[in-house]
């Protein structure tokens, strides 16, 4: 066969069609996984599940049900549910001495990683879920232009997310604060800042701006429009792009602490190297040659899309003890069906009803995001600690 017969070649015609062809598959995926209104909702908890979440026993709940102070929940058969809204009323008023103190700023956490693949928009959306589940106020600002966390809230990208949902108007100039671009999502207590393909602009905007004033401080920009989210919110979890760009280094500038998904594989764990010597060459060049510095309060290891029985794996995961010492969470978040069928019905495994998959697997993730964002909220307590300990000299 004459090799060019192999060939198909394609022209800018036939790769639009093609994105309209996907865009449009995009377009009955979603509606075949969301109700006709296009709008996701949080799940119900159980009594025994907002025992677990306010940290008593269930026997608690019946009995302060009983005072009436507290919403009622609504009965399904023969059973007691409670809205996830409902709930986080129980859950605020259980664990009040858990949620920000007066006079602490909101805590802002950038998952990031130099690679693709690696649960970074799974474990941020997961991180912001877990943590409202808790009683916090979280803000989730999607800084990848493909959208994966907007699209995991339930909003499509493409259709539905114009530049004033975006931050794109903060980096190019027009805003000085994000406030403008927050909007509510399905989930209660958590608000929103969208991404779409439009926010690969922010990469020419930011350096466009620094050639026009030599005294402008591009990695700064982000940072500065938090202010006021940080007085409103007690997280701000930022999901950034696959990548070390202008906008990932806003969001690492802005952060208070950083969430690195590491799964054990040798070539994410050299790419996690290489992310860290451009970040450290990044910080010179743009930091400490101007005589400043920047702290961050604690940065994460997460091991994700772990797999106990690959032999490779084991090898690596030491590797990456070895490297990150201290900074690797103790906990594993597991590779398992439940986490690709979230996925795959563009969830995560708190968005899973009850019995959507086998008891045993499904406690197996669940417990271990669970943990995760025990972790993370401790050391968010320990950051506003110090904030408070700080104002108090």
């Amino acid at each position: 066969m004459d090799i060019r017969q192999a060939i198909r070649r394609q022209s800018l015609a036939d790769i639009e069609h093609q994105a309209a062809r996907v865009a449009a598959m995009m377009g009955h995926i979603r509606a075949a996984m969301l109700p006709p209104a296009a709008q996701k909702t949080a799940p119900s908890l159980s009594a025994a599940q907002l025992a677990q979440l306010c940290h008593v026993d269930k026997s608690k709940i019946a009995y302060r049900l009983t005072r009436g102070d507290l919403p009622a929940g609504q009965m399904q058969g023969n059973r007691r549910e409670w809205s996830m809204g409902d709930a986080r009323q129980w859950i605020r008023e259980f664990r009040a001495a858990h949620m920000r103190p007066e006079g602490a700023a909101g805590t802002t956490l950038t998952v990031a990683n130099f690679k693709g693949g690696v649960a970074k928009t799974t474990s941020a959306v997961t991180l912001a879920q877990g943590l409202s589940m808790r009683g916090h106020k979280v803000l989730v600002v999607d800084l990848d232009p493909q959208g994966s966390a907007t699209t995991l809230f339930g909003v499509l990208p493409d259709a539905e997310v114009e530049q004033e949902h975006t931050a794109m108007l903060l980096f190019s100039g027009a805003h000085e604060d994000l406030s403008y671009a927050i909007r509510e999502s399905y989930w209660p207590g958590i608000d929103l800042v969208c991404a779409a393909p439009l926010l690969f602009g922010a990469e020419f905007a930011l350096p466009a701006r620094q050639t026009r004033d030599p005294g402008f401080e591009f990695w700064r920009v982000l940072d500065r429009g938090l202010d006021q989210a940080r007085m409103d919110y007690d997280v701000i979890v930022i999901d950034t792009p696959p990548a070390l760009s202008y906008v990932t280094i806003n969001a690492l500038m802005a952060a208070d602490g950083v969430i690195m998904p590491l799964p054990p594989s040798a070539l994410d764990f050299a790419s996690s190297a290489q992310f860290w010597d451009l970040f450290s060459d990044l910080c010179n060049q743009l930091i400490r040659s101007r005589g400043q510095d920047k702290t961050f309060e604690f940065i994460d290891v997460l091991l994700s899309r772990v797999e106990s029985n690959d032999a490779a794996s084991t090898v690596v995961r030491q590797w990456v003890l070895e490297g990150y010492a201290d900074k690797v969470l103790p906990i594993e978040i597991p590779k398992t069906a439940v986490t690709a069928t979230a996925s795959a019905e563009f969830g995560t495994v708190y968005d899973l009803p009850r019995g959507a998959m086998n008891t045993k697997t499904f406690a197996r993730a669940r417990d271990a995001y669970d943990r995760m964002c025990e972790l993370v909220e401790q050391q968010i307590q320990a950051v506003w600690a110090t904030q408070l300990e700080q104002l108090a000299v």
